[in-house]
């Protein structure tokens, strides 16, 4: 009797986030330590989201006390916490969600481990700052910098919040684009040319005539085209069209779906290559030409992989060897599923020795990369992804003047940005935060110096229009309060965002959003 294999209850707790991102990433978030400073609403919401799919560890930084408003906006925190730690009180229920998270928390100040403790910081793999004042931040964005650690700063205030990434260089190999097959119609490799030639259509009965794959006629008729245009493929919209009516007229009934597929991916055909101009920026970059023994592996994969391209690729990335479904009989699609999987795995193959041969030149371990890391990236060439962030310091020294102003006079969300800047100049002046009518223009005094700052040239008119009195309004009857829908939302976001920089699949923003509850609206800007 067969055995019947049942899923570990790992696998069955942790099933539907393991489709998104494997276990490879299930595997980054279970070894990630994230540090969160400040047990706000919004900070709460983003560890509850990290701590259910099973992070590593966290630990929550505040040495703030539980009172009566806390309760009303957080709900991690609950009448019998008042009087207590909100640290303390906010990691024994985050706790309480999932057994395999390690949940502690640190009775401390921010503001004082930031300036006093920078080692505290070391052994996290991401830092979560939620409403620091401006002076922190500028602090921990620099001690970050310096440690090569991710930071995401967070501000939530009434219905509108912003974050900020700032981390290193970010490589994304997994990026999971939707629907993109790579079929190599347009540039086809020498064995699917040669299994095409292997079937006569015109030799097929009908039955078997309805069952060729499509990849198979539309290489056919390409052929065709070809013995009749001086070997040249149809090249521009028009000719694409004319090879329709080609393979429409030669349909035996009108309910063939092969040839209806055919008909439908004559697109695919206007794409003479794989390396895009994104992809092809990667390949040419510095740090895949110029490696060093503490090049990053990506980095030498990268070099492998152009040097692939240019040799015995001919000009084409790895084929990712994936076959989409299709009108087909089984013998027919199984053979071409094997035409495709066998070069995907003599590119994977060249592109691994490769990866060795640049190895023993750098005086490494020809096993220092997993063959598995290289599969990964053969699969995903055609998608690969680096980011590189600026630093909050590089935010406010060179500011994006030309971008900001443009944003200002056409994007409402934008003006939330200078606000919430704005407020932290009206803290370090007043020290306290704008929260009723009076505040109005000093908040705008503050917001008019953060435009000046940037450089903004028609600054008081911009303050002026409609839609910034709106924002500054709203912004102050916000009152320095959470509201706790707006913080679950904006604690989604980020960490979501968290979850791709820690698992480094699917592609993270770069590098703040800016979230909008009154309008129901969120933008990203690269400030």
């Amino acid at each position: 009797m067969a055995t019947v294999h049942v899923p570990s209850l790992k696998t069955q707790k942790y099933d539907r986030q393991l489709r998104l991102w494997a276990a490879t990433g299930q595997t980054a978030l279970e070894n990630a330590k994230i540090c969160l400073l400040n047990a706000t609403s919004t900070g709460c919401e983003i560890l509850k989201n990290l701590v259910l799919p099973g992070i590593g560890s966290v630990t929550v930084v505040d040495d703030a006390i539980v009172n009566d408003t806390d309760i009303r906006t957080n709900f991690f925190l609950d009448p019998s916490s008042i009087g207590s730690s909100k640290a303390q009180a906010a990691a024994t229920l985050l706790q309480e969600l999932n057994e395999d998270a390690s949940v502690s928390f640190e009775n401390k100040s921010a503001s004082q481990v930031i300036h006093t403790q920078p080692e505290f910081f070391e052994s996290f793999s991401m830092i979560i700052a939620s409403n620091l004042v401006e002076h922190d931040i500028l602090t921990l964005a620099d001690l970050c910098d310096k440690l090569h650690k991710p930071l995401m700063i967070v501000q939530c205030k009434g219905l509108c919040g912003l974050f900020r990434i700032q981390a290193p260089e970010h490589a994304v190999v997994e990026t999971h684009p939707e629907n993109v097959v790579d079929l190599r119609l347009g540039c086809s490799f020498k064995e699917l040319l040669a299994y095409a030639d292997t079937v006569d259509l015109e030799q097929l009965d009908q039955t078997d005539h309805g069952h060729v794959p499509f990849v198979v006629v539309l290489l056919k008729y390409v052929h065709a085209w070809k013995d009749h245009h001086d070997g040249l493929p149809p090249q521009t919209y028009a000719e694409r069209n004319e090879l329709k009516k080609l393979i429409m007229a030669d349909m035996r009934t009108p309910e063939e779906e092969n040839f209806e597929e055919a008909i439908a991916n004559v697109w695919r055909l206007s794409s003479s290559s794989t390396v895009t101009s994104s992809v092809r920026d990667v390949l040419n970059d510095p740090a895949a030409q110029n490696l060093e023994a503490n090049s990053d592996s990506f980095w030498i994969i990268t070099r492998a992989v152009r040097e692939f391209v240019d040799n015995e690729g001919e000009g084409q990335l790895p084929l990712p060897g994936k076959l989409p479904d299709m009108k087909a009989d089984t013998t027919n699609y199984v053979n071409l599923q094997n035409v495709y999987r066998e070069k995907a795995l003599a590119d994977v193959a060249a592109v691994q020795r490769r990866v060795k041969t640049l190895l023993e030149g750098l005086n490494m371990a020809r096993d220092s990369i997993p063959d598995s890391a290289v599969e990964s990236y053969c699969k995903n060439a055609g998608n690969i992804k680096v980011l590189r962030y600026r630093t909050i310091k590089e935010e406010y020294a060179n500011p994006r003047t030309e971008s900001i102003a443009s944003w200002l006079k056409e994007d409402e969300n934008i003006i939330f940005y200078i606000l919430f800047r704005g407020a932290e100049k009206f803290a370090a002046k007043y020290h306290r935060y704008p929260a009723d009518d009076a505040d109005i223009p000093l908040l705008d005094e503050q917001a008019l110096e953060v435009l000046q700052d940037i450089g903004v040239s028609d600054a008081q008119e911009l303050l002026r229009s409609d839609f910034a009195r709106r924002c500054v309004k709203n912004y102050i009857r916000f009152a320095d309060r959470e509201m706790a829908n707006a913080a679950a939302l904006v604690g989604g976001l980020v960490s979501q965002e968290a979850i791709k920089m820690i698992t480094r699949q699917y592609i993270p923003i770069n590098n703040t959003c800016i979230f909008n509850g009154i309008a129901s609206t969120s933008n990203v800007y690269d400030l």
